[in-house]
């Protein structure tokens, strides 16, 4: 890795702005359902606390466009980070994340101490990168740390602006261990090495799988975007979902693999169902016999020990994307599958994009992967050879 990390520099008696990821799930009570991303920033945090620093710890949550609305508050996540760090009545909140009243209450933070701030969406500002909001984050500020790789690829105010007002910039514990195990994965991978895309839409991944063309010795194809693939190979697939605009695409992805020897894995089966719904009548059928008005909405058996065998002797693999919609369980099998697959394999394998992440979960296989990226677009953008700007904007070791 090319830029500092939190590892590069003392922090004692310095003021340091964190800009984390404390975007989590939340019910209607407004509280946290998942709190990965929160646990995700407790080494940076607590490598911060022993050192001595003042930790000022900025995030968004949720969409609320650049207005105060308290549906959104980072409340829950304060009660919560409190919780985790066992430090009860001891972290500050901030009613806002600029302003008097926030300068004087970092003024008042002792060595070690902590203040989150409120939603950083509240403001426009935010999302624009607007200079002098960003400006006004940092100031009084020795040193930023970028902790959040989930907004690492947006050019907003807290995950690239304030780098220009700080004197150094640097990666913390989070961000660094993502841009580390993706580097073994496109940059140094154990060979043989394979990705496995799947999902909806081809339109979302054809960046990224051109640029992993390049890159993998296997490439495998499921989710609904394989029978845009499907269909450019003449199949009928009835009433399936396709990007007809993207049939040419995908034609020429699957000729421009075979130029360069990338061995390229589609379903041979696939799990029919005459409607959308858990109560569906269902079928398993071959990919070439599709039933007119029916729809695929997952992975067959046959295809399942087709991908397996595929990945036996493979020694790095990157997951993003499901198999099938899995959040209706008859169509869940072949996504568990592929991630019993994976937890059964002796191959680095990393897994990135929200659905993901959550499919490796509910499949009960979570602890078995060797690392989860806590995100979605910007792990994609990765993919896809896209410089992030939350990365860009760190300062370069010497």
């Amino acid at each position: 890795m090319h830029k500092l990390t939190i590892e590069d520099i003392s922090f004692k008696g310095k003021t340091v702005f964190v800009r984390v990821d404390f975007n989590v799930p939340l019910d209607e009570d407004g509280t946290i359902v998942a709190d990965t991303r929160i646990r995700a920033a407790l080494p940076t945090i607590n490598h911060l606390i022993d050192e001595g620093a003042r930790i000022i710890l900025a995030s968004h949550l949720g969409r609320p466009k650049g207005i105060v609305n308290f549906q959104y508050s980072l409340k829950p996540v304060h009660k919560r980070l409190e919780r985790l760090l066992g430090k009860q009545g001891e972290i500050v909140f901030a009613p806002d994340c600029v302003g008097p009243q926030v300068r004087e209450l970092a003024e008042q933070l002792g060595p070690g101490q902590i203040m989150l701030l409120e939603n950083l969406r509240f403001h426009k500002a935010e999302t624009a990168n607007d200079p002098a909001f960003a400006k006004a984050l940092v100031e009084g500020c020795d040193v930023f740390v970028n902790d959040a790789f989930g907004t690492a690829h947006r050019a907003h105010a807290s995950t690239a602006g304030v780098a220009s007002y700080v004197p150094v910039s640097v990666a913390g514990f989070c961000m660094k261990k993502e841009i580390e195990y993706f580097e073994r994965v496109m940059v140094s991978p154990t060979r043989p090495v394979a990705t496995i895309m799947g999902g909806a839409k081809v339109s979302d991944k054809i960046g990224a799988i051109k640029n992993l063309l390049e890159r993998m010795d296997k490439v495998i194809i499921g989710g609904g975007m394989m029978f845009t693939f499907l269909k450019a190979m003449g199949y009928e697939i009835g009433r399936s979902i396709v990007e007809e605009n993207m049939v040419e695409t995908a034609r020429g992805i699957m000729e421009q693999a075979r130029a360069k020897r990338v061995k390229f894995y589609l379903p041979v089966d696939c799990v029919v169902a005459d409607k959308i719904s858990p109560d569906a009548q269902i079928r398993i059928v071959p990919v070439q016999e599709i039933p007119p008005l029916w729809a695929g909405l997952d992975i067959g058996p046959a295809t399942m020990r087709l991908f397996a065998e595929a990945l036996q002797d493979t020694r790095t693999i990157l997951w993003n994307g499901p198999m099938g919609l899995f959040e209706m369980e008859p169509f869940s099998r072949g996504t568990f599958s592929l991630a019993h697959t994976l937890a059964d394999s002796y191959a680095l394998t990393i897994i990135g994009g929200g659905d993901t992440d959550v499919a490796v979960h509910r499949a009960g296989e979570a602890s078995n992967m060797s690392y989860a990226s806590t995100g979605g677009g910007a792990f994609l953008q990765l993919m896809e050879g896209i410089p992030l700007p939350g990365i860009e904007a760190l300062t370069e070791k010497p």
